[in-house]
């Protein structure tokens, strides 16, 4: 009763199946990683952030990307702004998660002549996106910055587009690479995303420490991808025992019914052998008619 098995139809849907189970188990596994990815995130984010604050200078120098263990880490820089080469950076949010504007990118020109860029925080872009917005003034003179120590950012980590053709002192990605060509000077490696002093008037917006206690739910999609891939052996067991019953159910309907094909001829046959075959009226009522005629009259008693 498998044969059916064997059919075009579930052929293909056998195939089918087949090649779902390892798809999802192996998009559980890719959401196992990034569950992964995100603990081992926070758990530096965590750890940096609570690491003794250090000189700039032992972790960045110029021309050197950041490694990625010095992410977040918190340093401080002392010197003075070089607000001739401040830029803002487009399309970035505010704390609020919901409100677009320019993020306030100023170089703090150390002792040593070199330069470290400094994420003074957010401000609204106002209404003329094409002209460069009113920016807080820097402190004057030497200040000292704390902050903590961000990777220079790409297309391929950021996702963000470095858009060409911007308005002038306007760009789209924070890299020190980049602006070492506007600035004229040795800029080190990454930035510094400012969180003290506290700005005048609390302008710029300074950028919130970042998440680092959501897991998100790459856990449970991992779970649901898996009990999917589980759920396909299940299923198709399911559909092929509720094939087999309806095709023995439907195998038993026929045979049923030509047993009583079979079964009717006999029957009919069966009562014209005991009456001898169809009565005819007519005879029955003719011969009545005759014998009444041949039957001759009997005489009264007298």
């Amino acid at each position: 009763m498998y044969r059916f098995l064997l059919s075009r139809q579930w052929v293909i849907l056998t195939l089918v199946a087949l090649v779902l189970i390892p798809v999802m188990i192996k998009l559980g596994f890719w959401q196992l990683h990034r569950h992964e990815h995100k603990v081992a995130q926070n758990q530096l984010i965590a750890s940096s952030l609570a690491a003794r604050p250090v000189p700039v200078t032992e972790l960045a120098a110029p021309g050197r990307d950041l490694p990625h263990h010095d992410m977040w880490r918190t340093v401080n820089a002392t010197g003075t702004y070089d607000t001739a080469h401040e830029v803002v950076v487009r399309q970035r949010t505010a704390a609020d998660e919901q409100s677009i504007g320019y993020y306030v990118l100023t170089p703090l020109v150390l002792g040593d002549g070199r330069a470290v860029l400094v994420n003074r925080g957010w401000i609204s872009a106002g209404n003329d996106l094409t002209k460069f917005p009113d920016v807080p003034a820097t402190p004057k003179g030497k200040v000292t910055v704390t902050g903590r120590m961000m990777a220079d950012e790409t297309t391929a980590v950021s996702g963000i587009k470095d858009t060409r053709g911007l308005p002038a002192r306007q760009i789209m990605l924070i890299n020190s690479k980049e602006q070492t060509k506007r600035v004229g000077r040795p800029l080190l490696g990454g930035y510094i995303e400012q969180t003290g002093p506290q700005p005048s008037g609390g302008k710029p917006e300074l950028v919130p420490e970042p998440d680092h206690d959501s897991i998100g739910p790459h856990m449970a999609y991992a779970i649901q991808w898996w009990l999917f891939a589980a759920a396909v052996p299940v299923g198709w067991i399911i559909l092929v025992r509720r094939e087999r019953r309806d095709r023995v159910e439907a195998a038993a309907k026929e045979a049923a019914e030509a047993r009583e094909a079979e079964a009717s001829p006999e029957t009919e046959d069966a009562g014209e052998a005991e009456t001898g075959g169809p009565a005819d009226p007519s005879a029955g009522s003719g011969g009545t008619e005759a014998a009444g005629e041949d039957a001759a009259p009997v005489p009264a008693n007298p």
